[in-house]
């Protein structure tokens, strides 16, 4: 006896649909009106593949159609149930919907993802699952899911990097973790870089303990065996040693530290009767138009404030090579170095999405917030940084060779 096949009448549903949708049925969810769209519209891919794969085994095989079976799914529409067709011969392999598949789960995954990267708890996503799709996603399910990406960022963190980058900054945050019962509080040390075509790019996310010269050295190192050759110009903190690190292992680079710190250093001990007038002195230093100015206002802030603050100015003095190195550059080139304010701002990103965690239940769950942050920071900066052309001629007039042909580097 010949079997029926499921009919549809799309005139009928559309009406329905309109029907429904006025009376305030949504539009998707376990009741959502175009549910029973989506099932037929999988019924009849189903019902196609099959009539396919009869035509080929037919003859040579005497296979036919040995009636449908119920199958449950679980769709960005809502949970609904389908009729999946079978054959005699049980050798029909669906493509459209799987044998075993219960879940149409790419959509769903990605959503997953992008509501973890932007800090949202297991709970509050099952919580967003739920109330737009009518789906029940069990807390094991979303932690294998979001699972599926270590191996992609073990391949990220592990990557090859461009041989020459003409600005990086580098600087560290800190995050609790619980760790055998306690909370302690370890490092992230991150790298962020414009490339020679004038991208921003994140070249390294590396976990540690508190922040040392001594680990940025090993990270340094880690660049120089992915790859990186020669860096321009790198921006920095006063961490001690961390300079002579960066020149050790890559001698040829300006290190710039950033004169926003210096700054907030020296206000730690200036009294706020003093705090105003003493950091408009000291501003003019860097705000000077040449290294020859700023010397100038170094010195008459010294003559000034220099009995009370000895310490203040004794800073000044020992770092003073490294915090004027932005001199040598033009005006644009200036404005990205002299502060390490680029790397700041992404960690700003990054916080944005980890400051509900409280405390991290391990490492692999920071570095997982971080990386799809990370992404999500990279789809923001698309295309070259403000002011490129401009400082991609100052780079070239003054790093030559090392700019135009990083090939010749050792």
């Amino acid at each position: 006896m010949k079997e029926n096949k499921p009919t549809f009448d799309f005139e009928k549903f559309a009406r329905e649909a309109a029907k429904h949708l006025k009376s305030g049925k949504p539009m998707v969810g376990s009741e959502g009106v175009f549910t029973p769209l989506l099932k037929r519209i999988l019924e009849a891919a189903l019902e196609g593949e099959q009539e396919a794969h009869l035509e080929q085994t037919r003859k040579a095989e005497q296979n036919r159609r040995n009636g449908r079976k119920r199958k449950n799914l679980q769709s960005p529409l809502g949970g609904f149930e389908i009729f999946s067709p079978r054959d005699r011969n049980a050798t029909f392999e669906p493509q459209i919907v799987k044998k075993r598949q219960h879940k149409i789960t790419s959509d769903i995954d990605e959503q997953i993802l992008a509501l973890y990267s932007r800090g949202m708890s297991y709970l509050d996503i099952q919580y967003h699952l739920r109330e737009i799709y009518g789906i029940e996603v069990a807390e094991g399910t979303l932690s294998a899911i979001i699972d599926r990406i270590i191996p992609e960022i073990k391949e990220w963190q592990n990557r090859p990097l461009e041989s020459v980058y003409p600005v990086i900054w580098l600087d560290a945050m800190h995050f609790k973790v619980r760790d055998n019962g306690t909370v302690i509080t370890k490092a992230i040390y991150s790298i962020l870089a414009v490339s020679c075509e004038g991208e921003k790019e994140v070249i390294g996310i590396y976990f540690g303990e508190h922040e040392s010269s001594t680990f940025w050295r090993a990270v340094l190192h880690d660049l120089k065996m992915r790859g990186v050759k020669d860096i321009f110009i790198a921006c920095i903190d006063n961490l001690r040693g961390f300079a002579d690190a960066i020149e050790d292992i890559y001698p040829n680079t300006d290190v710039q530290l950033c004169l926003v710190h210096q700054m907030r250093n020296s206000m730690k001990y200036i009294p706020d009767k003093d705090l105003k007038p003493m950091v408009k002195d000291l501003k003019k230093i860097y705000q000077a138009s040449n290294a020859d100015m700023a010397q100038h206002y170094l010195e008459e802030a010294e003559k000034t404030w220099g009995d009370k603050y000895k310490i203040v100015f004794r800073s000044w003095h020992n770092n003073w090579s490294r915090l004027t190195n932005f001199f040598k550059h033009p005006p644009a080139l200036r404005k990205v170095i002299y502060t390490t304010n680029p790397i700041e701002s992404y960690h700003r990103m990054i916080r944005k999405v980890t400051k509900t965690k409280g405390a991290f239940n391990s490492e692999t769950a920071i570095i997982k917030q971080i990386y799809l942050a990370t992404i999500n920071a990279h789809t923001r900066w698309r295309g070259t940084i403000f002011g490129w052309t401009s400082i991609r001629l100052d780079l070239n007039n003054y790093f030559g060779i090392r700019f135009l042909n990083p090939d010749t580097l050792n």
